[in-house]
Order: C-alpha cells, then sequence, then structure tokens
C-alpha cells in the first residue's frame, strides 16, 4: 500500500484491551513533527506498529480475522503503553516501554551497563599512533563526542545501586529500548488452537496483518532537529559519515553501534579494516603491474613473436576443425606483449606477498574484533546473552532425552524429521550447483563455437574494415571477451534466481551463510577455474585432437598461454559485478521511494508537516537477512582478490576503489532510504570468519597452479636454466633466445585427419607449428613428448611442493606469533570480571551476615539457625 498523506486533524478515542495492565486509546497528531515522545512530552516512543482500519474498509471475513489476530496480540503486551495515531486506513501505534519493563527484559537479555569508569590508562596501539598523524581524517570530534569508557556488567534489577544510574531516562539507549521492545513483540502470541501457539510480530508482517514494525528515527537525516530532547545522531551520522563530501574520512564505528546496533557496527567496522589493508595489496599490486608495464618492450620472447623474421615466418596450425585457417605466429603480436605485463617474476612475488597479506589481515582482525568485543560489550555474547529465537521456540513440541543433563526437553523435530529437512533442502542445492556447471559447460560450447566463427573471420586477410584494430582483434581475444560478458550475464541471472527463491526466518544464519555462499563459488568462480585448470590443458595436437561429448573439439590456449584469458575474464567480472552492485544498491532504494511518493501524492518538502513515524514509514523496510547480502558481496570479492590474484595483480586496486564506494554507498543507503534497524548484538562476523580462513588456505593453492599450469613461467625458467645451452642449443650461456621455437612442435600437415583436415589447401607449406613439447615427424618417436616435457612437469610439481610448503609454513607461523587478543584488552577482561564478581555479588555477603546470627545468640536461643537449599541458592555467586 502506497503511504498515506498526512491529516493531522483526527478525532480521539479510546479502545479498551482485555488486559487491565495494558491500554491503547487513539489520539490526534499534536503537529511536532520531529518529537520522539507521547504527547505527554515524557514517555518515549520505542517503537512503532503499522496496520490498517478494518472499519474504514468493506467488511470480510477475512478482515474480522486479521483485526482479532491485532486485537489479541495487543491483549499480549503486558505493561507496555500503547497509543494510536489514525491516519486514513493506516494506525501507527506508539509503543513505549515502562522503567520496571526495561530492569525486567534488560536482565533477561543480559545487557552490560556500566558500573564504574574505567580506571585502567590504555596503552596507546599502533593504530592511534597513526590516527594522531590522520587527524584531520577522522570526524569532528566537536560533532561526535569521545564517551566516557566505562566498566559494565549483566544488569540486575535487584542491584539498582551498584549501576551508574544517573537519570533513569537516559539510562538504557534508544537502541537497547527498541531492542528490548522487539524481543516482547516477537514473543507475543496472537492464535492459540488448541496445542499449536502462533505468535511473534515477524509472522504477523509476513501475513500482511501488519503493514511495518520499525523503531525511529531520531531526526530527519538532513535537517537538525528542533527538539530539544532529540540527540540528532542521524543527522551527525550523515554529515560526518555516510555524505559523498565525507569520503575521505575515517568511520565514527561508536556512534553506528550506538545508533544501529553490534551487528551494523562489526559489519561496518570489517569493512573499513579490510578497505585499509586492501591499501597495503594495492600500492604493491600497482607496483607490480608497472614493472610489467615497463619490461613488456624488453620480453625477448614477445620480440620473437612479434619478429617478423621469427613469428612472422612461424606458421601455426588451425585451432579447429575443417574452417579455421592457418595463420602467422606474429598476429598474437600485441596479446603476448599484454601478457608480459601479467606474467612476470613480479607477479610470483605478488603471488607470494598476497597469500601472506591474507594471514596477517585475518590475524589482525582478530585482535581488532577483540578490541571492540570488549568495548562494544559483547564478549562472551554468544554463550550468555544470545536468546532464542521465538521461531524456533515455536517449533518445539517434541521431547528428546538430552545425554548430558539426563532431563527430557523440547525440540522442534522428530529424528525423521530432520532428516527429511536435511536431505530435501541439500538435493535442492545440489540441483542449483548442477545448474550453475551445465551452464559452465554451455559457454564453454559458446567458447568453441565462438572461436571457430571468429578464426574463420578474423583471420581472412581481405577483411578491411578491421584493419585498424586487426592486431588486436584476435580470434582469442574476441572468443575471451565475449565469452567473459556472456558469463557476467549468467553469473547475475542465476544470482537473481537463486535469491528470489523462498526463504524462511527459521533458517540457521549460518547455515544459510554457508549454503548460499557455496552457489556463489560455483556461480563466481567456475569458469574462472575452467580457464585456469582445465582449457588447454587436454588438447592432443592436431593429427590427434580431444573431442568434448565426443563432437566438439577442445579449447586450445593462444600460445602466450591461457593467463591472459583469465586475467580478462577476471577483470570482466570484478568491474561488471562491481557497477551492477552499486547501480542495485543506489539507484533501486531511491527509486521505490520516489515511485512511493509520486504514487501518495507527497513531497520531499511534505514531510515538514508529518509525524516522524509517517516519515519513516515511506522508506523502505530492512531485508531479513539484514547484512546478509552486504557481506556476501564483499566475500566474493575477497575471493577475486586473493584466489586468481597471480593473474591479475590489480584486483586489489579495483577492490580499493570499490569498497571506498560501498562504504559510502551502504551507509547512505541505510541513514536515508531504509527504516531504522532493529539493533541486533554481534561480537563477531559470525559464519564469514571461518569461511575467510578458508578462502585464504585455498588461496595459496590455487595462486601456485596458476603460476605452474596457466602461467608460461615455469617453462621459461626450465628453458632458461637447462635447455637454453650446450647440448640443445650452440650457447654456451643462459639465454631466452629461441624460446618461442622450443616451445612450438612440428606437424606434418599431411598426417591431418579427415575429420580435421582444413578445407583450405596449404600453400607452399608442409608443416605447421604448434604449443607442445613433441618429437618432430620422422623421429622414431614422433608426437610424442620430449624430455623438454617431463623436464617442464617434473619442475612445476617441486614449484608446486616447494612453494606452498613455505608459505603455509609462514602462515602457520604467523597466527601462532600473532596472539587473538591484546594483551591490553586481557588485562581489562580480567578487571572487569573482578569488579562484577566485587561490587555486584558482595551484597549476597551482606544478607548471609543479617541471616546468620551470632553464636551467643543462638546459645541463648537453644538452636542453631540452619539456612534452607533456597537461601542458600539466593546467595550462591
Amino acid at each position: 500500500m502506497s503511504p498515506p498523506a498526512c491529516h493531522p486533524q483526527t478525532s480521539e478515542t479510546q479502545v479498551d484491551l482485555p488486559d487491565d495492565d495494558c491500554f491503547c486509546s487513539q489520539v490526534e497528531f499534536n503537529g511536532k513533527t520531529d518529537t520522539l515522545f507521547f504527547n505527554d512530552g515524557v514517555r518515549r516512543i520505542d517503537f512503532i506498529l503499522v496496520y490498517e482500519d478494518e472499519d474504514k474498509k468493506e467488511f470480510e471475513k477475512r478482515h474480522t480475522f486479521a483485526r482479532q489476530k491485532v486485537h489479541i496480540f495487543f491483549s499480549q503486551l503486558l505493561q507496555c503503553l500503547l497509543q494510536n495515531v489514525i491516519d486514513e486506513n493506516l494506525m501507527f501505534v506508539k509503543v513505549h516501554m515502562p522503567w520496571d519493563v526495561l530492569c525486567t527484559y534488560a536482565e533477561v537479555l543480559h545487557i552490560k551497563l556500566p558500573i564504574q569508569p574505567n580506571d585502567l590508562s590504555s596503552r596507546p596501539s599502533l593504530w592511534r599512533y597513526v590516527s594522531c598523524v590522520t587527524k584531520p581524517f577522522y570526524p569532528d570530534e566537536k560533532l561526535i563526542h569521545k564517551e566516557t569508557d566505562y566498566f559494565t556488567a549483566p544488569f540486575e534489577k535487584d542491584r539498582l545501586e551498584y549501576f551508574c544510574i544517573k537519570d533513569r531516562d537516559i539510562f538504557f539507549t534508544p537502541a537497547m529500548r527498541s531492542r528490548m521492545a522487539f524481543y516482547i513483540l516477537s514473543r507475543a502470541p496472537y492464535e492459540i488452537r488448541g496445542s499449536i501457539k502462533k505468535f511473534g510480530i515477524t509472522k504477523l508482517l509476513d501475513s500482511g496483518v501488519y503493514k511495518g514494525a520499525y523503531p525511529l528515527h531520531d531526526c530527519r537525516f538532513n535537517v537538525e532537529s528542533i527538539e530539544s530532547d532529540c540527540p540528532n545522531e542521524r543527522y551527525l551520522l550523515f554529515q560526518e559519515w555516510a555524505h559523498p563530501k565525507s569520503f575521505y574520512k575515517m568511520q565514527p564505528l561508536d556512534l553506528i553501534r550506538k545508533y544501529y546496533g553490534e551487528k551494523i557496527g562489526i559489519y561496518f567496522a570489517w569493512l573499513g579494516f579490510y578497505t585499509l589493508m586492501l591499501a597495503v595489496a594495492a600500492v604493491v599490486g600497482l607496483g607490480c603491474f608497472i614493472y610489467g608495464y615497463k619490461t613488456q618492450e624488453t620480453s625477448t620472447w614477445s620480440k620473437e613473436v612479434c619478429d617478423p623474421e621469427i613469428g612472422g615466418k612461424i606458421v601455426m596450425c588451425p585451432q579447429c576443425d575443417k574452417d579455421c585457417k592457418f595463420w602467422r605466429l606474429n598476429s598474437t603480436c600485441e596479446a603476448s606483449k599484454k601478457l608480459c605485463i601479467f606474467d612476470n617474476f613480479g607477479t610470483l612475488v605478488f603471488a607470494v606477498f598476497m597469500s601472506i597479506w591474507v594471514t596477517v589481515f585475518l590475524e589482525l582482525w582478530k585482535r581488532y574484533q577483540a578490541e571492540l568485543e570488549y568495548e562494544w560489550d559483547t564478549v562472551e555474547f554468544l554463550e550468555q546473552e544470545e536468546p532464542p529465537r521465538p521461531e524456533y521456540e515455536a517449533k518445539c513440541i517434541y521431547e528428546k532425552k538430552n545425554p548430558i543433563t539426563g532431563v527430557k526437553e523440547t525440540v522442534p523435530y522428530s529424528t525423521c524429521g530432520k532428516c527429511f529437512r536435511l536431505f530435501f533442502p541439500a538435493s535442492f542445492h545440489i540441483f542449483q550447483i548442477m545448474l550453475i556447471l551445465a551452464s559452465v559447460v554451455a559457454i564453454t560450447i559458446y567458447r568453441l563455437a565462438a572461436f571457430f566463427a571468429f578464426s574463420t573471420k578474423l583471420r581472412t586477410e581481405d577483411l578491411k574494415e578491421l584493419e585498424p584494430l586487426k592486431e588486436y582483434v584476435t580470434p582469442q581475444m574476441a572468443t575471451a571477451v565475449t565469452a567473459s560478458l556472456i558469463s557476467v550475464v549468467v553469473i547475475m541471472i542465476l544470482n537473481m534466481l537463486y535469491e528470489r527463491l523462498p526463504r524462511t526466518r527459521t533458517e540457521y544464519e549460518n547455515s544459510l551463510t554457508l549454503k548460499m555462499f557455496l552457489f556463489q563459488f560455483v556461480n563466481y568462480y567456475s569458469s574462472c577455474f575452467y580457464i585456469a585448470f582445465a582449457k588447454g590443458k587436454a588438447v592432443g595436437f592436431p593429427g590427434q585432437p580431444v573431442y568434448l561429448l565426443g563432437k566438439y573439439r577442445n579449447e586450445e590456449c593462444d600460445p602466450g598461454g591461457c593467463l591472459i584469458e583469465l586475467t580478462t575474464q577476471l577483470s570482466i567480472i570484478m568491474g561488471g559485478k562491481a557497477i551492477w552492485n552499486n547501480i542495485q544498491e543506489v539507484l533501486f532504494p531511491w527509486l521505490k521511494n520516489l515511485y512511493a511518493r509520486h504514487c501518495s501524492g507527497q513531497s520531499v518538502a511534505s514531510d515538514k508537516g508529518c509525524p516522524r513515524w509517517e516519515q519513516d514509514y515511506r522508506l523502505q523496510s530492512i531485508s531479513k537477512l539484514g547484512l546478509f547480502y552486504e557481506y556476501l558481496e564483499m566475500v566474493i570479492q575477497f575471493g577475486f582478490v586473493t584466489l586468481f590474484v597471480a593473474s591479475f595483480p590489480l584486483a586489489p586496486v579495483l577492490a580499493l576503489v570499490n569498497n571506498l564506494f560501498e562504504i559510502r554507498v551502504d551507509a547512505w543507503k541505510i541513514t536515508t532510504q531504509f527504516r531504522r534497524m532493529v539493533p541486533e548484538k554481534a561480537s563477531t562476523i559470525g559464519a564469514w570468519q571461518p569461511i575467510l580462513q578458508g578462502i585464504a588456505i585455498l588461496a595459496v593453492a590455487t595462486n601456485t597452479m596458476i603460476i605452474a599450469f596457466t602461467s608460461d613461467m615455469i617453462p621459461r625458467l626450465v628453458y632458461y636454466w637447462a635447455f637454453s645451452v650446450y647440448p640443445y642449443t650452440e650457447n654456451y650461456s643462459n639465454t631466452m633466445t629461441g624460446y618461442i621455437n622450443s616451445t612450438l612442435s612440428i606437424f606434418n600437415i599431411s598426417d591431418f585427419s579427415e575429420e580435421s583436415r582444413p578445407l583450405s589447401p596449404a600453400r607452399n607449406i608442409t608443416t605447421c607449428r604448434y604449443r607442445d613439447f613433441r618429437y618432430p615427424p620422422g623421429h622414431p618417436r614422433e608426437y610424442d613428448h620430449t624430455v623438454y616435457y617431463w623436464h617442464v612437469i617434473a619442475a612445476k610439481m617441486a614449484f608446486i611442493i616447494v612453494v606452498e610448503h613455505i608459505v603455509y609454513l609462514t602462515k602457520f607461523i604467523l597466527a601462532y606469533i600473532i596472539p587473538d587478543v591484546p594483551y591490553a584488552v586481557k588485562e581489562q577482561i580480567k578487571r572487569e570480571k573482578y569488579l562484577t564478581q566485587v561490587i555486584l555479588h558482595e551484597t549476597n555477603l551482606k544478607l548471609v551476615t543479617k541471616r546468620i546470627k551470632s553464636p551467643e545468640d543462638e546459645l541463648q536461643e537453644g538452636t542453631i539457625h540452619k539456612l534452607s537449599a533456597e537461601e542458600l541458592l539466593d546467595f550462591d555467586d
């Protein structure tokens, strides 16, 4: 439904609810557009519920049923103050959390609150020294003040005197209040049928009974509130974080956490830290690229390809059957020069550097994450504070004996039901992965067909219109570019189809994370793995080519190798993905909000006369999965940066540029285009952490194998050190001269089979060359592999074993010597635990002292007072 127009002049009525502890009254809007309080100016609005008033619509049976659900749901909100504000067909229900309710649920949720100021002097870290130098790059301290650091402890309402409560109205932050309100709303029942109980605002939102449920923003994002009690944190976040003019500034993480909660804060902390570390990798990668660019003109083997007397006289065999023609090696001159930029010794150094970089990044992130855990009071959160999901509780109808405690407890599924839920989703995900692999096969077949088509046209001498681009548009390059573009389109389509599949909130987030990542891993990386490790590896030789599915001749690599095609594929996919995602994240929410305003006849200027809750209702609602897709996008990018960086040293540069935009785009999106998220606790980035570690381990293997099997580096080294000197050549010193001739075998054109013989006759030639290490025709072992081939294979295996072991050992040593938790943080955690025991639990000792009488009093009474078991439990720490 489109957002309604503002109608502040409405009547006031009273609605009686079954429960005496709650009341709901209908009142008119008081005209204060930026207020965050009820009309009395005392009670804070902690949450907003929106539903349609069915009395103003046609009275149908389904409407009556929906109204009954609303009525029952309200009646179950114990000790909540509700007030309805009528606006045409919409009812905006303002929820207030009284002090007693706040205290109760703060204890239930184990919310940590301050007990005394932190008396430990913080030891300046490396980042703080850097921040002193880069002060202009931090948010304005006059606008965003640094808050006092406190030791905290889980809240206990029976020990209020031990907490730093200066003002009850601001003791619980708005984020805490809205989190507790949502906790109550997500567990309030609305329908009971026998043993089946339905509850939770989430299900009512899904069924359309409620149109919205959200906490309020504290003001408009671009206009400072005139209300004296408004902190204007949204305005500050926009000015110092989300606004394009602040792109160079560091993120105000403490304010982000305070306003949106720890889960949002930890995401932006991780994204900022990842971007900062990318800057180091980008500098090294850019240096590697510049080194390759400067040396492309001096490469001996590239000169031989371009030399008219060498490459110009080498006739290459057709790379497909029948219609493909013979061609000259120097037609790939420009491609060989471009290959030198990415296939050089600098790339090897950079690949090893990135393997070390990813380990340092993950270990330093663990340390930074530990600091944030302590500063944001999420230490041991998963063990103590996370409540069970209401959807999980609703399905717990089966009894099962706990093997540890021996007590019967309820679980959501029986043994058979659990097997059913495991089997069918797994089968479905396997089907999705098989669909992706089928698309990879289809694109491979396209490559073969496209190469066949391009070979018949781009090798034609009389194709005058392509003359200016003829040196650049080779059949290999044309096939690689078009296939990469098709891969990007297929990836995006499959991605959208998978995201639109029905998915319920009841799935565990970590399980969903793993499933979705596996799907995206296959979707994004399968084509890259094909080019890197499959293409051109089993092609046979012109007389006996290998066929795919018995019909399609396997695709061959360029004489310089497949590395340049892998580079092309990576650059197109990374660039296309980044452009599409940024357009999607910026344009779609903006257009949806613009369309909603247009349909309702409202404009941005009309917000001045609308209450805060109606302005927020017009914004986009947050997805159930929250920041799931933002994490997924960045982790997929992390895979491109690390898994295939040996073929594309500019990947960190592209990722850095994209992330500088990504941070501000995400900040702008959630600050200006979306309703305020319900704050959630989170101590880590969750299941993404082991996924990143898995990618880091896999990256060592993939980059090593890319250098060994996709790059031409190992054959060049073998030739330089073993086969460039006597007795294989007339040279007595190592050289790269003659390398191209040594890597191209000779084939007699009379040995073509009938299936592969070219239709166009050969002119004045009896032999052609092809990329392989085989004996020439006429040799006793003609077309068998030469000694050079086995030397290269042995060198590749040795390279993989040696480099992998060295890198893995280095990674293990670095992971061991870099502690996950800084020593200063450990000290503060121990200090806080000690204070919690001393300050909070000393009251037990006082109670015990009062209960236990002195020995003289006990003798006078003639009895010894014994504490009951319940009393002892009351005093237990």
